[in-house]
């Protein structure tokens, strides 16, 4: 057997369970995978541990709870110490309903990430849809496959690592090769680059491959036929800057619904969500489902609907144009557009420590968990956070870490994270919580983190109290808002973020527009809304970006109503509505 295949593993002292399910794996899955069946746990436990001794990789583990068997969710809790990254799953068998509070008790404290229904019927669907979502996760969790672009740069290179994590979150295949590598050198070789600027990106799924040396995002959106700026007479209803959750929202309804649609983004669709290795309280996921995935869906739905996007370049700036809106955007162009949505989102606040600032990339990492997780194997993780995206960050860290510590600044998780988040952590056997700590300082070795120096937050000074070894450091912590694009006139609370809705009275900006109680989510500025993160006041959670996202399209079509384009002269030229719209490719 060719070692390179993943492994799919069932174990169940249940004979029926074991026969279908692995008929139905085998008939589905064993030319890609290599099936593998045990009639006890005990075997099924010696299997994994010679897997892992061969240093095999092992996508799913299944086990089984019932009448017919009480001992697989005890199973895939142990196997867990064998196998972290793989996906462990417990299969029920349909109308077993007094079953249903201990699986949903054990998967909730991390005994197994998602529950599945036994195939009772040939061509069970429902089934193997839940297996293909999870083999799909664990292969984007794993960064194998087909290479669309190879990177080669240095390990610790704070650029190389920011493309590694713009193009895996933007869904694009990356092969990561450090230089000096076999690959990478060979690479090198074939492509006549004797003394190259690093990192060198080599886009290999154009006709011939394109080469760039230390590329700008700019190059890199041009060279990948990313879409262009549209012409200087298209004048969009409704220009969406930020492609997060709520963004991505706004474009899904408001191209649904007839209004042409552009959505500036200067890094990666999914904003911080995208960033989150599984989400389990999204409505209408019950298996959870990563934010990679969630976004990039939302992209798709958007584009194919109409949407405009603009990849890889940022709002720079924000003008008024007679009736309308202009967006500077970083590559110099200039969109034109009716109202303007701000899903700009935030950034993770920084530490503000000049020893781990000089580390970024070099083991300090602020988000980047899913892309950085595998390159963590076998080292000892610090996480920096007491929110859901930090549970999420220490959780899937602990599949490749040796040990996972997560630092909170506060007494207690219990006010910023969910439950559910919280009996997974105190049930991951190498995760530490570390309240009421800080971060203080930091020890390097050749320019790589090798240890956190932590204090306790209420102490009068920021003497060390305790240092923890940290091949990696992960900082999730606050959220700045961004809006330094925005002119003065959209009014901010004190910390950044964009006050909206009818709390005050609002002028025209500068608009030409009279002056009127603003919608809900309108800002300072009529025709200029705020949704999700970045809007004052916003509740943190993907579900109400959305909402937001949904909601205030409703509001676009009410300032639009009230400010109409004006008519064209007879026999002029076309109304900008009727010019062509078709997203450009290079």
């Amino acid at each position: 057997m060719d070692h390179s295949v993943p492994v799919m593993l069932i174990a169940t002292t249940d004979p029926a369970s074991r026969r279908i399910l692995e008929d139905e794996l085998r008939r589905r899955y064993g030319a890609d995978y290599e099936v593998v069946a045990c009639a006890h746990y005990a075997h099924g436990r010696a299997v994994l541990e010679g897997l892992r001794h061969w240093n095999r990789a092992v996508a799913l583990i299944l086990g089984c709870y019932g009448p017919a068997d009480r001992s697989g969710l005890d199973f895939l809790r142990r196997a867990y110490g064998f196998h972290p990254a793989a996906k462990r799953g417990v299969v029920v068998i349909w109308g077993d309903f007094a079953s249903a509070p201990t699986v949903f008790r054990a998967i909730a404290q991390g005994y197994a990430e998602l529950m599945i229904i036994r195939p009772e019927r040939a061509r069970d669907e429902e089934f193997h849809g839940a297996i293909t979502d999870a083999l799909d996760d664990w292969h984007l969790a794993q960064g194998v496959g087909f290479e669309a672009v190879r990177l080669i740069g240095e390990v610790g290179d704070e650029r190389t690592h920011a493309l590694r994590d713009s193009l895996s979150r933007n869904h694009i295949p990356v092969g990561f090769h450090p230089v000096g590598s076999e690959t990478a050198e060979r690479t090198l070789e074939s492509l006549g680059l004797r003394d190259p600027v690093l990192p060198v990106m080599v886009l290999q799924f154009t006709a011939s491959p394109i080469v760039l040396e230390n590329p700008s995002d700019l190059e890199i959106a041009e060279a990948m036929g990313v879409t262009r700026p549209p012409s200087a007479d298209k004048i969009f209803d409704v220009v969406v800057v930020g492609a997060g959750p709520s963004g991505l929202a706004t474009a899904v309804y408001a191209s649904s619904e007839g209004l042409s649609t552009m959505v500036v983004e200067g890094e990666a669709v999914g904003g911080q969500a995208g960033t989150s290795s599984l989400i389990r309280n999204y409505p209408g996921f019950s298996r959870g489902v990563s934010g990679a995935h969630l976004a990039y869906r939302s992209f798709q739905q958007a584009w194919t609907l109409g949407t405009d996007f603009l990849f890889m370049r940022k709002a720079m700036g924000l003008g008024v144009d007679g009736a309308l809106f202009a967006v500077s955007i970083s590559d110099g162009s200039v969109v034109r557009c009716r109202t303007v949505v701000v899903a700009t989102g935030v950034d993770y606040r920084r530490l503000g420590i000049p020893q781990l600032e000089d580390l970024v990339g070099r083991g300090v990492f602020y988000g980047a968990t899913v892309s950085e997780a595998p390159s963590m194997a076998g080292r000892h993780v610090c996480v920096v956070g007491g929110g859901n995206s930090a549970g999420q960050a220490v959780l899937h860290l602990a599949k490749y870490a040796k040990k996972v510590t997560l630092l909170v600044r506060g007494p207690t998780l219990s006010a910023s994270m969910s439950d559910y988040l919280i009996s997974q952590l105190e049930a991951t056997r190498n995760v530490a919580i570390s309240c009421s700590t800080v971060i203080v300082g930091a020890r390097d070795r050749d320019g790589f983190l090798t240890a956190v120096e932590v204090a306790a937050s209420g102490a009068a000074d920021a003497t060390p109290s305790e240092e923890i070894e940290a091949g990696g450091l992960f900082v999730l912590i606050g959220s700045v808002p961004r809006t330094s694009w925005l002119p003065d006139t959209v009014e901010r609370d004190p910390a950044g973020f964009l006050r909206t809705g009818a709390s005050r009275d609002v002028s025209d900006a500068g608009s030409g527009r009279p002056n009127r109680v603003p919608l809900a989510l309108e800002t300072s500025m009529p025709g200029i809304f705020a949704i999700g993160d970045v809007r004052a006041g916003s509740i943190k959670r993907v579900a109400t970006a959305v909402g937001d996202g949904a909601t205030v399209v409703s509001m676009l079509h009410t300032c639009l109503a009230e400010n109409p384009l004006p008519a064209p002269a007879p026999g002029g030229a076309a109304t900008p509505e009727e010019l062509p719209g078709d997203i450009r490719f290079n």
